[in-house]
């Protein structure tokens, strides 16, 4: 069977040199982000597409735009795991 397309996923880029720790993203996208002690910063680079939202607008909260969003377009699944 031919792949599906699904909803259009993110992958998240964190530029830790910029990133000043202000954990408005942790804040914001919980599930995404989240502070490891008060310096290091922890990210899941593949959020679920549920999570998409929270993720964009936590990059948006960034002071200094440390948080790069690409938006995955045309994502394919297999017909099977495809819902029905």
């Amino acid at each position: 069977m031919a792949p599906t397309p699904c909803e259009v996923g993110v992958k998240i880029v964190v530029d830790l040199s910029r990133c000043e720790r202000s954990a408005q993203c942790a804040f914001l996208a919980p599930e995404a982000f989240r502070m490891h002690g008060e310096e290091a910063l922890m990210y899941d680079p593949n959020p679920d597409d549920a999570q998409r939202d929270q993720v964009l607008r936590a990059a948006a909260a960034s002071p200094v735009q440390a948080i790069l969003v690409d938006r995955l377009q045309g994502r394919q699944v297999p017909a099977e795991a495809s819902p029905s």
